[in-house]
């Protein structure tokens, strides 16, 4: 099932998804009253895309470098090709160190590698402390969202979860009186925690540590109270220097949530005392796409979420939809990167607005990425049958002007006339949701040639 059919779905209850296109439309309007706020933004984005693109270029070098500081400050750094190997790494350092119970901060990297159920199979017990995360947990749930995992849940969905698993007063919806309890119910996951995960938000090159941005503080806790500490990073989150973080920083909260910094900006560059402290550092196809020159700007993206909250097909479609770890246009991109055949509907969930090309804090073109694995989607024969016929056609009625000109007289005659219910058939896909607009008796060549003779 594409993107199409599960979109479809969604829509299905209109009134939930008008509530979901409204509450990312407020994120985005956050967004651009913080960004109106520094003068020197659009220069901060061209500085940050010129950093990403020369550690891309240089990529081989900073990883290298980023390993050998982080060894030099008692970090163990693993290397992982895929994301069997990933999970395979973890699971050894837990056995080895006899923890069987996780707490874990969010982490993209750890959905993609499907880690979780990976280690609930061998007897692992995680626990997303993440408030977003736990809830879509408790649900068997994806995250919707990089980063509002829930952001597709209104607060009774969320009461009658809590009500199911955390036994909380039947009906109570209260947001405050549901934080409580969560609180609650986490604390003693995190006290009684073997071990703890994080994800990366930037891994410094010239340090040899890592830094992970949270608004719970979730992740200071969980790795302050375990003395195993494992952080799961992908290759494209190296930066050179530690000051180039104050360029990402700046970006990052405003772009996601229009905060001017997330509540807490955490730098791990040692374990804790009498503790160990492991980086595993994750490929997973991402070599393959540095490969590609269409495609490897992808890689730049902070994880900011801001493209997803501008795009109106997310907003409507709801991030279950696309089928891959990370919806929305980046997600589509690296989706379709990853995996053609699979994702291969997912750069058709695009306007090609440009509007998330617009908000991204690190300029990846992704409109145009999108247009372009459309045009792979073609030339591998992935788009169907009755797709490409009706392109052929297009194409072919396009190319004589002539036929194209007597078409569309005969169609302004000839439509709107025919009877609705035949008109909007079931045949008609197209119209399912839309309305044909009303016809003009003129073409606009027409008309331009009339304009011209009253001129002459």
């Amino acid at each position: 099932m594409g993107h199409p059919e599960k979109a479809a779905k969604f829509i299905a209850n209109n009134e939930n998804m008008k509530w979901h296109d409204r509450a990312l439309w407020f994120v985005r309007e956050n967004r651009d009253l913080a960004v109106h706020g520094i003068d020197e933004w659009e220069k901060l984005r061209e500085v940050a895309k010129k950093i990403k693109t020369h550690t891309i270029e240089k990529l081989d070098y900073y990883l290298e470098e980023f390993e050998r500081n982080a060894k030099d400050k008692g970090i163990h750094v693993h290397w992982a090709k895929d994301a069997k190997e990933h999970n395979e790494i973890v699971l050894k350092i837990l056995i080895d160190k006899g923890a069987t119970k996780l707490v874990k901060s969010k982490s993209m990297l750890t959905e993609e590698c499907h880690l979780n159920p990976y280690l609930e199979s061998h007897g692992i017990e995680v626990i997303d402390t993440d408030l977003g995360e736990r809830i879509v947990q408790l649900r068997d749930e994806p995250p919707s969202h990089i980063v509002l995992p829930a952001i597709h849940l209104k607060k009774e969905a969320v009461g009658k979860t809590f009500e199911k698993f955390l036994d909380t007063e039947k009906d109570n919806c209260d947001p405050t009186y549901l934080t409580r309890v969560a609180r609650v119910h986490l604390r003693e996951k995190f006290l009684g925690a073997d071990a703890s995960l994080t994800g990366v938000n930037f891994g410094i090159a010239q340090t040899g540590g890592v830094v992970v941005c949270t608004n719970e503080g979730n992740a200071d806790l969980g790795t302050s109270l375990p003395k195993l500490h494992i952080a799961s990073m992908g290759i494209e989150k190296i930066i050179p220097r530690l000051k180039d973080l104050s360029i990402f920083t700046r970006l990052l909260a405003r772009s996601a949530t229009g905060q001017p910094i997330t509540s807490y900006t955490s730098h791990f560059h040692a374990p804790v005392e009498g503790g160990e402290m492991h980086i595993v550092i994750v490929d997973n196809g991402r070599s393959d796409i540095i490969a590609d020159e269409d495609f490897k700007q992808s890689l730049h993206c902070i994880r900011c979420g801001a493209c997803i909250n501008t795009c109106p097909v997310y907003r409507r479609s709801g991030g279950h939809s696309y089928g891959y770890t990370i919806p929305g246009p980046i997600g589509s991109t690296l989706g379709a990167s990853k995996d053609l055949r699979t994702n291969k509907t997912l750069p058709f969930a695009c306007t090609l607005c440009a509007s998330c090309t617009n908000v991204c804090p690190v300029q990846i073109n992704l409109h145009n990425q999108l247009y372009k694995h459309r045009q792979s989607v073609v030339a591998q024969g992935l788009l169907g049958l009755k797709k490409h016929t009706i392109l052929r056609v297009a194409t072919w009625l396009m190319k004589h002007p002539s036929l194209l000109d007597f078409t569309g007289k005969m169609a302004r005659k000839i439509v709107p006339k025919i009877p609705r219910a035949l008109l909007y058939s079931k045949a008609n896909v197209w119209g399912k949701r839309r309305e044909l607009p009303k016809f003009p008796k003129n073409s606009f060549k027409e008309l331009y040639r009339q304009q011209q003779k009253e001129k002459s």
